[in-house]
């Protein structure tokens, strides 16, 4: 012990009073050594007001809790520019939950393995250290656990079990998301996601599973420059905002930083520039700096009314699924209006083809295709020759990795429809069903050069490994710009109807 066995009690005494322990911001202001000289908190006297704010909506959240039947999860994510002190209430949150939820647990991870155990444990332990109770707690690489004294007095004297009282830095793998299950913890559970914009929606969704216990004390704080427009984090602040207690802060608006460091950069690359929203201002880019279509376009189409143009053809296109988690998908598109996009999962080749003609023999004679187009790469191929033998479905084979109609532009086929795509967005008489999975999946690919100028578009496999599905939906549309009877943009568009239909004849 630090102290005497009486100065102990006061303080327990005092940090397990209501005052302190349903007051993180009370609390937080109790145990550091603000203003103290020879500290590293000499020249601060308090937290700061982003971070005061998320402290007193902990507070709240614990008095509107206090006697339900039914408590309540808070779950709060934060979206800023950089260096506004996010790690430091981090560290806070950790300290805060040990010290007054006795038997409580807590789960923190970071986007990548050195985020986590080079800055943000190492923050966590530094407040630890500076605070009046960090001899309470023995710290590891990776773990905060009550030293041996504590956890006697815990379970001796106050009957609470400590098999579950810890503090841990968890890695997370998207191949396998269930070995990031969550503990259950009647004690209490707190989640945190650092720079969590780069953690997978798969962990997100198993990390659930935390918060099964029905008790008052479960929190989910996630952190982030927000540097992806798709992604769960992105998704608390859209489509899931309704869940989440939401902090979007602007780094100039923060006390302490140092606003020459942003205003350099506001000069350097543009106050519209999409390092400076990520940055500094704490928003969402409106596009990745290399995403072939961009957030705002999707957006727009899938917001827009328009007049069917009922003049030109319809057509589908089917993306077949070759990973057991990936999806095949049909997409149905009459020129400016795409109607709907149906996903298939773990269907063999027979299925599929079966599915397919199913969907093509239950649509009204006036809303049938005039094409299929069909991703005949790899398996596909085996789909076009059952169904072109059969001959119900008016199939075309496409294969998306062979040389594009316009050439020296694109590096193979499927970069070139992905174009066409944008193109079509572009011209903002187009309209898109409202899906949030096709949403993310057209934002989502990222593009380059080649050393001879080619644009080259990264590969599915490439996507997985930064945490962004297949996007099957997309590629689905994508293939219903491969019709002969489509009308493409540039100068390839003739061109492109003759070489696709010496590819079928080849095919065939």
């Amino acid at each position: 012990m630090k102290y005497s066995a009486k100065e102990e009690q006061e303080l327990m005494a005092d940090l397990w009073s209501p005052a302190l322990r349903d007051n993180p911001l009370a609390f937080v202001r109790y145990v550091y050594p603000w203003g103290v000289e020879g500290t590293p908190l000499e020249g601060h006297k308090s937290p700061r007001k982003w971070q005061t704010k998320v402290l007193e909506e902990i507070a709240t959240h614990i008095a509107r809790n206090r006697g339900r039947l039914d408590p309540e999860m808070l779950r709060t994510a934060v979206a800023s520019g950089r260096g506004i002190g996010k790690s430091a209430l981090v560290g806070w949150l950790v300290h805060w939950m040990l010290s007054t939820r006795l038997g409580s647990t807590v789960i923190v991870t970071a986007n990548t393995d050195q985020q986590l155990r080079s800055r943000t444990w190492p923050e966590i332990g530094k407040w630890m250290t500076m605070s009046i109770n960090g001899h309470w707690f023995d710290r590891t690489a990776t773990t905060i656990k009550p030293a041996p004294w504590f956890r006697e007095a815990v379970e001796g004297d106050m009957n609470i079990d400590c098999g579950y009282y810890y503090a841990q830095a968890q890695l997370w793998s998207e191949e396998v998301p269930d070995a990031f299950a969550g503990v259950h913890s009647t004690n209490g559970v707190m989640l945190i996601f650092d720079e969590s914009s780069g953690i997978p929606e798969a962990i997100y969704t198993v990390s659930e599973g935390f918060f099964t216990e029905p008790t008052p004390d479960r929190f989910w704080f996630t952190f982030s420059n927000p540097r992806r427009n798709t992604g769960a984090f992105y998704e608390s602040f859209h489509s899931a905002a309704a869940f989440w207690h939401k902090h979007q802060i602007d780094a100039r608006d923060v006390e302490g930083t140092d606003t020459k460091v942003f205003q350099q950069m506001i000069e350097q690359y543009g106050i519209d520039s999409n390092v400076v929203l990520v940055e500094v201002m704490g928003q969402f880019p409106r596009a990745d700096d290399q995403t072939i279509i961009s957030a705002e376009l999707v957006r727009a189409a899938m917001n827009r009314d328009i007049e069917l143009t009922a003049s030109e053809p319809i057509v589908w296109g089917v993306d077949i699924a070759r990973m057991g988690n990936d999806a095949s998908a049909i997409c149905k598109r009459q020129g400016n209006t795409v109607f709907e996009i149906k996903t298939f999962k773990q269907l063999d080749l027979m299925e599929l083809c079966g599915v397919i003609t199913n969907e093509y023999n239950t649509t009204p004679t006036s809303a049938q295709p005039v094409e299929v187009c069909l991703d005949a790469g790899g398996l596909g191929i085996g789909v076009y020759d059952k169904l072109n033998e059969e001959g119900t479905v008016p199939v075309r084979a496409v294969n998306v990795s062979e040389a594009p109609s316009v050439k020296g532009t694109y590096l193979n086929l499927r970069v070139e429809l992905w174009f066409n795509i944008r193109d079509w967005l572009m011209r903002r008489d187009c309209s898109l069903p409202k899906d949030e999975a096709l949403f993310a999946e057209l934002i989502a690919p990222q593009y380059d050069f080649n050393s001879v100028g080619k644009i080259r578009m990264e590969s599915k496999q490439q996507m997985r490994r930064r945490g962004i599905a297949s996007p099957d939906r997309a590629d689905a549309l994508a293939l219903s710009f491969a019709s002969a009877g489509t009308a493409f943009s540039g100068t390839g568009a003739a061109s492109w109807r003759t070489r696709l239909q010496s590819r079928v004849r080849r095919l065939v």
